[in-house]
């Protein structure tokens, strides 16, 4: 297939903010691909090679070696390449704007640049020379890196060539995400975009989106219907609602439930084969190396094959006390992790399981599952049970509340009990329910929002970002709506990180994938990535941000009043996100408390 194929679908990508005209090219492009090269198509329209766990998932390019490439590619100056780079925005505009002028001169040897292969550039061309980029590694490899893209760029197009080193830097700048992509797959393969639901479903036990595709474009919708959980490949996993009190929690779950520890750690999700095992966060990454001790905990499981879900909390050995969740972050980190694993040492606490052996458990109630889990797992000092009880009394489930707070846990976490409580991959039902701490404020919970865009400082901040602007996700138009202006709770530290923090994420330009009417715009945009947890006294109507716009109030959205900035989700991707039908639920609820 030729890339000039998939570079034309990405001009109109670009061209429209629109999601139905944005499916629209996906469902002709998808048409267009040849079945065994539809995964790459996939991977590559979504900004990387292969999926998130991956150990090279993405290219990893800098921008300074890409303009090192287009230098060699060109043969002009850096400096000249730098200047039209701050004029257009982006070295891939800029790429095309030399190509363009330079073919428009009598010959390209006159520059410098050399003829164009009389092979045209195919897909395949493009994604094997990018892995190949991504995976050099060693003496040398810097020096591989720029002359393997300037090659492939010397035999690209100006439009090709744009795309390929928007790709490489991680800007692809039309941001479809992996429901749209599933939507345009459902129109394309099946003809009817409700068979969607049987992609997703799918796609939340098995999240690699090229394979989901690739499937379902050789074997059919049937096939997709019949995946079952792979050792090695995460589940996405099954996440929580919120509600702020105990006899709310009872009523909806039919008056009784089980009540778990909700801990103050990270989240994983373990894969053991034999002795093989595989560690995966909360986004899918792949944390096997992070926790070494973790790994050794699940070793010791005596069974063959299985699937377990945990929380991974920081604990000081000589008290027994669980730490916060800041603490843990030391654990974050490529090297020296022996030094790391005896500085903060962990506790693993199990409370659920996915797969034992042969048989997947996703589909079987919440007590079948708990029990088999309960008998399997003998209790040491390091690997143990969430601690839980199930009960129909609010005055037992109370006392279990408080008891979790003083074990330095922040709440609890209910689950249904009844015969539909099934593990629903992916999914933030109602079968499980969060209920934290007070924050003595009327906000009943933090929020999860994705930085994109900040404003300058000034005085004590002027050298970096003051402000955040702050967005939380709507899943009926796919869109980041804004939620909050965040310019408090950040310390010295944080401060002194932002400008290298987002450096790599940002732009000139609002993301077609952000809904904002704020005024002033932000001094800088970023693409939706880094996820932020944080705290107000409530929301509030706002005529300035987007957040639920018309839903409350008409011509009107929501904002957090008096945000303040509790830490950074790094085991959060934007998938997580805080919905704005968890913000309109909240607002409600929020106003009965009152």
């Amino acid at each position: 297939m030729l890339y000039s194929v998939l570079s034309k679908a990405y001009e109109e990508l670009e061209a429209t903010s629109k999601r139905l005209e944005m499916i629209d090219t996906l469902v002709q492009l998808f048409k267009e691909t040849p079945t065994d090269i539809i995964d790459k198509v996939i991977f590559l329209t979504q900004g990387k090679l292969h999926p998130s766990w991956y150990e090279y998932d993405v290219i990893g390019i800098a921008e300074k070696t890409a303009l090192k490439a287009v230098s060699r590619a060109t043969n002009l100056d850096q400096d000249k390449i730098d200047k039209k780079v701050k004029k257009l925005g982006d070295l891939g505009s800029a790429f095309k704007e030399i190509i363009i002028k330079k073919t428009s001169q009598k010959t390209l040897s006159d520059f410098g640049v050399k003829k164009k292969s009389k092979e045209p550039l195919t897909v395949e061309n493009v994604y094997s020379k990018l892995d190949q980029i991504a995976k050099a590694s060693g003496p040398g490899s810097s020096d591989s890196k720029i002359k393997d893209l300037a090659d492939l760029l010397r035999t690209s197009s100006e439009i090709e060539g744009k795309w390929i080193l928007r790709t490489v830097l991680g800007k692809l700048r039309f941001g479809i995400a992996a429901a749209t992509m599933m939507d345009a797959l459902a129109i394309a393969f099946t003809g009817d975009k409700n068979t969607k639901q049987n992609i997703e479903r799918g796609f939340n036990i098995h999240p690699n989106l090229g394979q989901i595709a690739k499937t379902l474009s050789n074997k059919g919708l049937a096939a997709i219907n019949e995946m079952k959980i792979e050792i090695f490949t995460p589940v996405r996993m099954m996440l929580a609602q919120r509600l702020s009190s105990i006899e709310e929690i009872l009523e909806k779950l039919d008056g009784r439930c089980a009540c778990e520890f909700k801990y103050d750690g990270e989240r994983i999700q373990a894969h053991k084969l034999g002795r093989d095992v595989k560690l995966f966060t909360r986004n899918l990454e792949n944390a096997t190396a992070q926790y070494p001790d973790v790994q050794k905990l699940i070793q010791k499981l005596n069974v063959d094959k299985v699937v377990v879900e945990g929380e991974v909390v920081a604990v000081n050995t000589e008290t027994g006390n669980l730490l916060p969740f800041q603490e843990l972050m030391h654990r974050r980190r490529k090297y020296r992790i022996e030094e790391a694993i005896k500085k903060y040492p962990i506790n693993l606490f199990l409370f659920d399981i996915l797969k034992k052996d042969e048989q997947d458990l996703i589909d079987e109630p919440y007590t079948v599952r708990r029990k088999i889990l309960e008998g399997m797992i003998k209790g040491t000092n390091r690997l143990k049970l969430g601690t839980t009880i199930i009960s129909d009394s609010s005055i037992e489930i109370e006392k279990f509340f408080n008891f979790s707070i003083e074990s330095g846990c922040e709440g609890i976490i209910a689950k249904s009990v009844q015969k539909e409580s099934v593990y629903q991959a992916g999914a933030r039902g109602w079968l499980w329910i969060k209920l934290k701490e007070s924050y003595q404020s009327k906000l009943i919970d933090s929020i999860d929002a994705v930085v994109v865009g900040a404003y300058w400082g000034r005085g004590k901040r002027a050298k970096t970002y003051g402000t955040l602007l702050c967005a939380v996700f709507d899943k009926n138009d796919g869109k980041f709506k804004t939620i909050s202006k965040l310019g408090s709770g950040f310390t010295d530290e944080n401060l002194d990180e932002f400008i290298q923090k987002f450096e790599k994420i940002k732009r000139d330009t609002k993301p077609p994938q952000v809904d904002s009417m704020i005024k002033p715009e932000p001094d800088v945009w970023f693409e939706p990535k880094f996820v932020i947890e944080i705290l107000g006294d409530e929301l509030t109507i706002s005529n300035v941000h987007s957040a639920g716009f018309g839903r409350i109030r008409p011509n009107s959205g929501l904002a957090i009043r008096f945000p303040r900035f509790i830490r950074w989700r790094d085991d959060k991707s934007i998938e997580d996100l805080t919905t704005t039908d968890e913000i309109i639920d909240i607002f409600k609820r929020q106003r009965k408390t009152v």
